[in-house]
């Protein structure tokens, strides 16, 4: 690990490092090595740091001898200065800066950046299906997950059977006419017909791994015109029938208000003082008492 450089006169060391892999790549709770190798030191104890740098935020990795914050029960020093992580998570992907400092050297400190990519697996898309569609009509099918990484590339099945990004380089679908998007797994049929019928399922993929949304039934009908105009016609002649009777009823008279009948008149007030007593014959009244003047 010492390099000399040699000059007339003196002898000049410096600190250097060199990694082996400055990107490494790995599948989620699986364990990774960022390489860290020094390539020249004369400090024979130098100061040895890890950093983590995610979304702009620095925070200690391995710092006065000893594991910092979650990496303590999951990573490790390893050959001196190289890092070990083992059951990597989504939140791993980061920029890890190792940093060697050597007092005795001409050149004090060194770093090296490490960019850690830590693959996720898609997870089971969400798939939108139409149940039936009629004939002539456009059909939009829809396949999305968020929690892969690098994100998912989508792909569709009819009848377990791929359909092409491009209808009309398709044998099998040479009479549909779609447009597939595998970046946004948007499926879209501008007019279906009756071939288009079938059970659809659509698969997210990425360098990780692939997942798999359950079959979805998408039936194509024929729209049934003759008896579209029939229930049409059958409404408005209820409605005309209606009409009628509620005219006739008018006519008739059964929306007429009744007629008072001769026992509901009012009798006429009485003259204060005098009462009246009334005789056998109707309208025959007589004084019960006099006027009071």
């Amino acid at each position: 690990y010492y390099l000399l450089f040699v000059f007339p006169g003196c002898r000049l060391l410096a600190v250097e490092l060199t990694s082996s892999n400055t990107k490494p790549v790995v599948q989620e709770f699986q364990s990774v090595e960022l390489s860290c190798i020094i390539k020249s030191i004369a400090t024979p104890d130098p100061r040895i740091e890890w950093k983590k740098i995610r979304d702009g935020e620095t925070s200690y990795v391995f710092f006065d001898n000893k594991m910092q914050g979650d990496f303590v029960t999951r990573a490790e020093i390893l050959s001196r200065t190289s890092l070990v992580i083992k059951n990597t998570t989504r939140m791993d992907t980061a920029t890890y800066r190792c940093e060697v400092a050597a007092p005795s050297d001409t050149k004090t400190i060194d770093e090296i950046n490490i960019q850690l990519t830590v693959q996720v697996k898609p997870m089971t898309p969400r798939c939108s299906v139409p149940k039936a569609v009629p004939v002539g009509k456009s059909a939009s099918l829809h396949c999305h997950e968020n929690e892969g990484f690098p994100k998912s590339t989508y792909s569709w099945y009819r009848n377990s059977e791929p359909l092409s990004p491009d209808a009309k380089s398709s044998t099998k679908a040479h009479n549909s006419s779609y447009t597939l998007n595998p970046a946004t797994g948007t499926l879209v049929f501008h007019a279906v017909h009756k071939g288009d019928t079938g059970r659809y399922s659509c698969i997210a993929t990425n360098d990780a791994g692939f997942a798999k949304c359950e079959e979805q039934e998408m039936e194509v009908y024929d729209l049934n015109i003759g008896g579209i105009i029939g229930g049409v016609l059958v409404v408005l002649a209820v409605l005309v029938l209606i009409t009628l009777g509620i005219c006739c009823a008018y006519r008739r008279g059964y929306f007429a208000n009744g007629k008072e009948s001769g026992e509901s008149y009012k009798t006429p007030a009485k003259p204060d003082g005098v009462n009246y007593i009334r005789t056998d014959d109707e309208g025959d009244f007589r004084h019960k008492s006099s006027f009071v003047i």
